[in-house]
Order: C-alpha cells, then structure tokens, then sequence
C-alpha cells in the first residue's frame, strides 16, 4: 500500500492516518521465494543493518543464510523472528534473556518448562510496569483535570 493508498483510504473511511507514524506495510513474498537482503530487512523492519549484525554476532539470529557471494539472505521466518524479538525488547527483556530464549528454541522440544518459565517470568514484569503505568496515568488524569478546573475558573473570572 503506497502513501497516496493509506491517505486515499483514509479519506474514504473518514479517519484519518498519520502515515508518518510508522513505516508503510510491506507485502512479503511467498514462502520460497522469500530471499531478502539486509537492506530489505532494514526496510521491512526499520531496524538498522548494524542491529541486524549485532544481533547475528550475539547470537540472537546466528541461522542466516548466506548467498553464494556470501551476502546474508533472510527469509519469512526470519522476519517472523525479528517481530518476536521486537516484542521481547517492549517488554524490557534484557539482551541476554533474548540470546537465552533463542538458544533454547534451538535446543528443541525439551526446553519448552525453561521457555515458559523465561515468558512468564517476562510477563509478571510486564504486568506490573503495566500496574505503575496505570497509577501514573491516575496521576496525570488527576492532574490535567485540576488545570482544566483552574483554567476555567481563572477565564471566568477574568470576564466578569
């Protein structure tokens, strides 16, 4: 979908999109067909190719595949990973959880209890970031309403 689509249809709908917000939607290509450069990925992603290397050194994506002129080539799957890794960095997962958490999905099937136990412990510590977001966000409801009040009171008298 091009700009001009997401504007179009936006308009169509009566809602309005700002397309600067995030990158445009790519269409990905069919499985087997789905050999994408690095510059590609940076697009598809929007994260930068020296992440995407890092990343690869770290352990964190070491299955590239590799074209016969050595450039990196990388696939759906690729991509699905990098989304859930993308996730994992929202949650405040540290990087070393992250290498931990690929390295035993490579193990296999045996380490499913050490995956579940890495996810729920990551999610307990979302949900009470969650928990301080919300009273934070009471906060500065609470806030804004006290100004709002104090605004009007002070435009109120002023036109007396």
């Amino acid at each position: 979908m091009t700009v001009m689509e997401t504007t179009a249809g936006a308009a169509a709908t009566g809602t309005r999109t700002d397309v600067c917000a995030a990158p445009p939607e790519r269409q990905r290509r069919p499985d087997g067909q789905d050999s994408y450069t690095i510059s590609e990925v940076v697009a598809f992603t929007g994260l930068s190719a020296h992440t995407l290397r890092w990343y690869e050194r770290i352990g964190l994506m070491p299955h590239i595949d590799r074209s016969h002129t050595g450039q990196r080539r990388y696939s759906n799957r690729d991509l699905d990973w990098l989304s859930l890794v993308g996730k994992l960095r929202l949650t405040g997962m540290p990087v070393a959880d992250m290498v931990r958490y690929a390295e035993l999905v490579r193990e296999g099937d045996g380490t499913y209890v050490e995956r579940f136990e890495l996810l729920e412990a990551t999610r307990r510590d979302v949900k009470a970031r969650i928990a301080e977001f919300q009273d934070t966000l009471a906060v500065l409801d609470h806030k804004i309403s006290f100004y709002a009040d104090a605004g009007r009171a002070l435009a109120s008298e002023r036109s007396r």
